[in-house]
């Protein structure tokens, strides 16, 4: 059983983001950035916070974005073929509804006690869902061995091209909505698509604004992997958290 993704070479350009701003735009509208003074009083030291609703999404989640672009930019053929992921929820969501509005079959792997609900939804938008795999990271090495089993193509939801420029559309709108002065921007890692994403659309723009990637405790292996230099996992992710609880860090 293989267990490892496919590396991708490069980060996405400047032209990527915008390829996938046009792509999303057919089918998405841009989510609100929203300041609550009530958070501000919560953080203190004057700092005044900003928050980007992609739970307005149609998945209730970003990686519809991902999923979007991704399948978006496959060659029709292997479009038609279909496409396999998987997930703990949001992203085999995202690429669901991606083959849905596209016409591409879409088959999810998801580790056995999944939520329930996530689960229905993929099926509600059409999706063959395949439970297996005592977690996340199990289910991608079995959704890999049916990639060659099956002649579907993998569209991992974090090492892929697509998924990242799509990803990185959340800052790119958030450098649109936010105010001039913005100097940080906080984001939540599992496999590392947004926090990716953002690096990306803010260099891009050249903009001197930092991104602070943030884990779980004990859910950490991209941050272990970012300290240390290489690449590392570990042996369980538990996090209640189940879109962060992976056991591994991507290319």
């Amino acid at each position: 059983m293989t267990s490892t993704p496919p590396a991708i070479d490069h980060t996405p350009t400047a032209e990527a983001i915008d390829r996938a701003r046009a792509i999303i735009a057919n089918y998405l509208q841009p989510t609100p950035l929203r300041h609550y003074p009530r958070l501000d009083a919560w953080v203190g030291n004057d700092v005044e916070v900003w928050v980007k609703h992609e739970d307005h999404q149609p998945t209730g989640a970003f990686k519809v974005r991902n999923g979007l672009v991704a399948v978006s930019l496959l060659p029709a053929k292997r479009r038609k073929r279909g496409i396999i992921g998987a997930t703990r929820g949001n992203h085999g969501q995202g690429l669901a509804f991606a083959g849905k509005v596209l016409g591409a079959p879409v088959v999810i792997c998801v580790p056995h006690g999944n939520s329930p609900s996530k689960n229905q939804a993929m099926i509600d938008l059409g999706a063959e869902l395949l439970i297996d795999g005592k977690d996340y990271d199990e289910s991608v090495a079995i959704c890999m061995d049916l990639v060659n089993q099956r002649g579907l193509t993998l569209v991992h939801s974090t090492n892929d091209d697509g998924v990242l420029a799509g990803a990185a559309t959340i800052t790119a709108e958030i450098l649109d909505q936010a105010p001039a002065d913005l100097s940080a921007i906080f984001v939540a890692v599992g496999g590392g698509s947004q926090a990716s994403g953002a690096i990306a659309a803010v260099q891009a723009r050249g903009a001197a604004i930092d991104i602070y990637a943030v884990q779980a405790n004990h859910a950490n292996a991209a941050a272990l992997s970012w300290h240390s230099g290489k690449q590392q996992s570990i042996e369980h992710a538990n996090t209640f958290a189940g879109g962060l609880a992976t056991r591994a860090a991507y290319d």
